[in-house]
């Protein structure tokens, strides 16, 4: 008595992490430190308290459905600026979806696109290997065929379209890409991106490109699907493309649950469609604040530079151990301990640092390896001080 597709999915990571150490607990007078979790640690910017209760009336009403017009326009602008996209490319009343953080979309973006048969067979769904865990659970429920694409270093991390069988790519539906990627913060080349627009484009499906770490860097800023939409320009610049927006990791207000979709306006239609069935509204107050944050940069360069202060000390610390490399973004240490299980229970019973084996993130490949079987991801969303602490256990543990 019920959906026999659930029985085929993993446990969720966290679930398989806590399975995995069980009862046990760090050394007595050990305070632990959790990394295992993408849950930014910085401070909030303060100005949107007084925005969230201004008028508190708005919390007894039912929101609009895709916000209101002031929400729209300032992520328009923002996408403008951003992508250096001709003025008025981006129409807030067509290109633009509201959303409950970008996973609830991420997940229905495999309802939109899977249809019941293509090329007269099961359709697929393209992900790269490691992966974000809702890919996964949305093109099983979508009842369509995972394919993965491998995404190891021998790919630069990141997912190589020419890699696939053509009878994948013709029955491919939809196409995850995560960039920058979790867990290895790889970031996709705009030619990277132009290419697999192109291949959305000739083989008919959806290219979702999950950008949610997107203002993460410490180097160059990284290229994104509408950088690729403008070098290729045409009648409908975003035509078979979704991007996927955040302010969780971006502004530091994961609890907020607020994010955009935006890209081909058939597809931002149909999505809304399917939102009035399945998906939760954003209330009022908070899309004024989403508002208010889609504007301002300074917190966002701010945090930015925390970050970067955390990687710079991180990776002189780590001296090129566990072959540590500066991500092009996001904010985990994708680091090769040989045996990701075997390390994450001797840094949490040993020295009380909690972190994700990276097995978790993958399946096995065609030749039967798992590609995140030797890492481990570490989020570095804690203060100086904290991540200091962290990585000085890691290497008295691990080292």
């Amino acid at each position: 008595m019920h959906n026999d597709i659930l029985d085929s999915l993993s446990d969720y990571p966290f679930d398989r992490l806590r399975a995995l150490l069980g009862t046990t607990e760090p050394p007595a007078g050990v305070a632990p430190i959790h990394m295992q979790i993408g849950e930014p640690k910085h401070d909030a910017p303060a100005f949107i308290g007084p925005i969230l209760t201004e008028d508190m009336s708005e919390w007894g009403r039912y929101p609009p459905p895709n916000g209101p017009d002031d929400l729209r326009s300032a992520i328009a602008d923002w996408l403008t600026t951003r992508y250096d996209l001709p003025r008025g490319a981006v129409d807030p009343n067509r290109h633009i979806a509201i959303v409950s953080g970008t996973r609830e979309a991420l997940f229905m973006a495999a309802l939109l696109a899977v249809p019941t048969q293509k090329a007269g067979t099961t359709p697929a769904v393209l992900m790269p290997n490691p992966f974000y865990q809702v890919y996964v659970g949305a093109g099983a429920l979508a009842r369509a065929d995972v394919v993965y694409m491998p995404a190891g270093p021998e790919t630069g991390f990141q997912p190589d379209f020419t890699r696939v069988d053509a009878k994948d790519l013709a029955r491919a539906a939809l196409a995850y890409i995560n960039t920058p990627a979790n867990p290895q913060g790889s970031v996709a080349t705009l030619d990277q991106l132009t290419s697999a627009i192109g291949q959305a484009r000739q083989h008919d499906f959806v290219l979702a490109v999950d950008e949610c770490y997107s203002e993460i860097y410490t180097g160059e800023k990284p290229p994104g699907l509408f950088d690729a939409c403008r070098e290729l320009g045409g009648e409908d610049p975003f035509a078979n493309t979704l991007v996927f927006h955040s302010l969780s990791k971006r502004s530091n207000v994961p609890g907020l649950r607020s994010g955009f979709v935006a890209g081909d306006p058939a597809l931002i239609r149909l999505l809304l469609r399917l939102r009035q069935y399945g998906g939760a509204q954003v209330p009022l107050p908070v899309m004024h604040a989403s508002a208010a944050l889609w504007r301002d940069e300074d917190h966002v360069r701010a945090s930015r530079d925390l970050y970067r202060a955390k990687f710079d000390l991180a990776l002189e610390m780590l001296d090129g151990k566990f072959g540590a490399f500066r991500p092009g973004g996001g904010f985990y240490l994708w680091l090769d301990v040989k045996d990701s299980e075997a390390a994450a229970y001797k840094l949490w019973t040993e020295a009380g640092l909690r972190v994700l084996p990276g097995a978790y993130l993958a399946r096995d490949n065609a030749d039967g390896t798992n590609p995140g079987a030797a890492y481990i991801r570490m989020a570095l969303v804690h203060d100086i001080d904290t991540t200091r602490e962290a990585i000085t256990r890691l290497l008295n543990t691990l080292a």
